[in-house]
């Protein structure tokens, strides 16, 4: 059995060194963009006028000669852009991308044969279509294409041959067998989610609660292991890479920068009541975002389906994701004009907003790296940090087009929705409790804090879409601690 543990390695170092590929190039293509943007900025930076806490840049002027569209047109037009070839990769290059790959994984694991889920054209088509898609600011993530790329890499690798290349090689031919091929498939996908979060135990259960119908002890430690390796390798290269630009300290794992609420707060009993009803409200915003999405799908459909012309259907689908991305954009353009301030965040997300108000709020939290923004709203000790019209608005907002996205012809996941959704709706109880009892500072009232149940709202809502609970459970443990 020492081959199969063998491969089980490789295939998670494999998965690991895609995940930190795919984040570094996301990271660099959003940064790159953003520059762009810069050029038509005259910054200033100024503290205490308003913040979301670190990193918070206030733009003053509206640019060189004034021309505010032009920096918009330039922010819209390099999302276009990457939209462009993201909806294209997947629709004229594979059409197996589309939208995450998860379900066909999961199809295809319980005995459903999928045409052309598992070449090298899925592979690249998949890649390009995600990176693109998550850099270009669509309310989209990683995670679900992530899945279907390890998975890929678990069949590429445990077969080592490709009738596309007419590669054959003569390695690890006792391994060419559906029975083996499906259990380095899960592995493969179960060290995608490791690789995501840096939880190997979360996906370890997310392919036993998730994935596959055949199970045994053995492989479940293999699998355990694919994950291992994939986490440890990710968090090896990301420990000194910050969109491919070398920080130093090889090796060094800062333990701030994965782990949100390191300290540990004591509870009281009352926090449950408030918990029990963000369990409830999470079922049921999940299940009306569940159906809302079916109903988006089965529309999309009956009307792509009605164009009889393949290209001109392709082209369609191409469109409807340019469309998408020019609606994510409101937040850019709701106030165009020169004189007005400029709420710019680390990542460069620019709104046109009063810094104070509810609006320059509202557009903050709408910021294009989802990542970041979760951050922001998982904060502790920022109970006046944002109002009741900005989480309601940003709410409404990412619902919507987070549902309209999901199913749209460009590889993308509904992890970094699902948690920013809850995060807003559990901050919005957080608020209420705030408004209720105040702002507490001793230790028996620390437990009102609307950073805290953002956090727990974002798990409820992730579990009334996805209907995971155990590994779901470890994920968000191994985030948060």
């Amino acid at each position: 059995e020492w081959d199969r543990w063998l491969l089980m390695g490789l295939i998670g170092t494999a998965v690991g060194m895609l995940g930190f590929l795919i984040h570094q190039i996301i990271d660099s293509l959003i940064k790159l963009k953003w520059d762009l943007v810069e050029n038509y900025l005259q910054v200033s930076k100024r503290n205490g006028t308003w913040s979301m806490g670190a990193d918070v840049v206030i733009y003053l002027s509206t640019g060189q000669d004034g021309n505010i569209h032009m920096t918009w047109l330039c922010a819209l037009g390099s999302g276009l852009a990457m939209v462009v070839l993201s909806s294209g990769s997947v629709l004229f290059f594979c059409p197996a991308g589309s939208p995450s790959g998860l379900p066909e994984i999961i199809g295809y694991l319980n005995g459903t044969s999928i045409q052309h889920l598992f070449n090298i054209k899925t592979f690249l088509g998949t890649f390009v279509s995600c990176v693109l898609a998550v850099a270009s600011g669509l309310f989209c993530g990683p995670e679900g294409p992530m899945i279907h790329l390890g998975a890929l890499l678990g069949c590429g690798l445990s077969q080592l041959q490709s009738d596309t290349l007419g590669v054959h090689l003569p390695i690890f031919t006792r391994f060419r067998n559906s029975a083996d091929k499906r259990s380095f498939i899960m592995a493969g996908a179960g060290a995608g989610i490791a690789s995501v979060f840096r939880a190997p135990i979360g996906g370890l259960l997310f392919t036993l609660e998730e994935v596959s119908s055949f199970w045994d002890i053995r492989l479940a430690w293999q699998t355990f292991f694919c994950c291992l390796m994939a986490t440890f390798t990710t968090d090896l290269l990301s420990s000194s890479l910050y969109g491919f630009v070398y920080r130093g300290h090889f090796g060094f794992f800062e333990a701030e920068k994965r782990i949100i609420f390191w300290n540990l707060l004591d509870m009281n009993v009352l926090a449950f009541v408030p918990t029990i009803l963000l369990g409830m409200l999470g079922g049921l915003l999940g299940a009306i975002f569940v159906s809302l999405n079916i109903k988006i799908n089965k529309l999309r459909m009956q009307f792509f389906n009605s164009i009889p012309k393949l290209s001109l259907r392709k082209t369609s689908k191409l469109l409807e994701t340019v469309f998408i991305l020019v609606i994510s954009c409101v937040p850019l353009v709701a106030s165009l004009g020169s004189g007005r301030n400029f709420l710019a965040l680390e990542v460069g997300c620019i709104f046109s907003f009063p810094c104070s108000s509810e609006q320059g709020s509202a557009a903050a939290l709408l910021v294009e790296n989802g990542k970041r923004g979760i951050t922001y709203l998982f904060k502790r000790g920022t109970h006046e940090e944002f109002g009741y019209a900005s989480l309601c608005t940003a709410l409404a907002f990412y619902f919507i087009l987070s549902c309209w996205t999901a199913g749209s012809a460009v590889a993308s996941g509904l992890v970094i929705p699902m948690l920013y959704t809850g995060a807003l709706y559990g901050r919005i109880i957080g608020l209420i409790l705030v408004s209720i009892f105040g702002v507490q500072t001793n230790k028996y009232g620390a437990w009102i804090d609307p950073g805290l149940f953002a956090a727990i709202g974002a798990a409820s809502f992730f579990s009334g879409v996805s209907r995971l609970t155990i590994s779901l459970t470890v994920i968000m443990v191994s985030m948060l601690s």
